[in-house]
């Protein structure tokens, strides 16, 4: 199929664009639906939760995670047992967060392994 061009198109930033006849009208439809379905897709991608959104930190899970019973598990495998995310426990046990646990802890002379 030969290509045809006809005037060319100015644009606003005053750049100009060659129209070429070169896709089929079903070509052209058959595009439009795949890219239906891309947009499709991210619209529900960006509207659902994301997977790792877990429920909200507790005094009660940061004492856990960090002093008590699944102080020596991973940082992932800490966040699966409570149905947290990797961040929250990574953030805790940093002490980053729930500073008042951490100082209730010191005074308590309760070490956290996890700072050096």
């Amino acid at each position: 199929m030969n290509a045809q061009a006809t005037n060319p198109i100015a644009q606003p930033d005053g750049n100009t664009v060659e129209p070429v006849r070169s896709m089929t009208n079903k070509q052209i439809v058959e595009e439009l639906i795949a890219l239906r379905k891309i947009v499709e897709e991210l619209q529900a991608a960006a509207a659902a939760p994301a997977k790792a959104d877990g429920k909200e930190m507790t005094d009660a899970d940061a004492e856990s995670v960090t002093y008590g019973d699944l102080a020596e598990k991973k940082h992932g495998e800490a966040a699966e047992a409570l149905g947290l995310t990797y961040g929250q426990v990574y953030s805790c046990r940093k002490e980053f967060t729930f500073k008042t646990v951490h100082k209730a802890a010191k005074e308590a002379n309760r070490k956290n392994r996890w700072v050096k």
